[in-house]
């Protein structure tokens, strides 16, 4: 019988290993996408290990020679989480990467349509590119996590960046609170922020 309960050992997702054909020409474009470099250790003529981590990730990327018996290029659709998918496209662009126009689904499954999710649904709205090997990656916008994504009460952000996109989003809802209490300034308005945000991870109810 299979166990499902929930393991209690933490097992983080450290690295991805990705196949490339040349890896100098990889590090040139991960180094450009601006992504950070921890490492580059070389083993004489059969070994050598790269690794990159985007901003904000707690997982990278591993590539080079003597990794995997893959073929250059086949890692598909790796997932890049954003906050802001609008912002996150124009760096892309700005950097020289050819990335797609930003697009959305309006369900799992549902064909890709033109431009960010009208309503700005968290999981719905997307960028691809891929490196030139042919590896590619899904940038996707997540601004509140779907229940049991995350541990209740769990908030972590992972850049100042992040931060200051949930800040922005509690700002604007805090707006339309206190216009739905008769436009009285809120004293409380931190607890409130802080409330609201917290719930906006861990996938629960927003306070209104």
């Amino acid at each position: 019988m299979t166990n499902t309960t929930p393991g209690t050992i933490d097992m983080k997702l450290e690295a991805v290993i990705i196949a490339v054909a040349d890896a100098e020409r990889s590090k040139r474009f991960y180094g450009g996408l601006g992504w950070r470099l921890d490492a580059d250790f070389v083993v004489g003529e059969a070994f050598r290990v790269v690794q990159f981590t985007p901003p904000g990730s707690p997982c990278s990327i591993h590539f080079g020679k003597g990794l995997t018996t893959a073929a250059p290029g086949s890692a598909k659709g790796l997932y890049l989480v954003v906050s802001d998918i609008v912002a996150a496209h124009a760096e892309l662009v700005a950097r020289g990467v050819e990335a797609s126009e930003v697009f959305h689904r309006t369900g799992p499954g549902q064909p890709p349509v033109s431009c960010r999710h009208p309503d700005g649904r968290s999981y719905s709205s997307y960028v691809t590119f891929s490196d030139p090997d042919g590896n590619s990656f899904i940038l996707q916008e997540i601004t509140q996590r779907l229940p049991g994504r995350v541990d209740a009460g769990d908030t972590i952000f992972t850049s100042s960046g992040e931060l200051a996109a949930a800040l922005r989003r509690a700002a604007a809802a805090h707006g339309e609170h206190e216009k739905r209490t008769g436009g009285q300034h809120d004293v409380n308005w931190p607890d409130w922020y802080a409330e609201y945000m917290v719930a906006e991870q861990a996938g629960k109810p927003l306070p209104t």
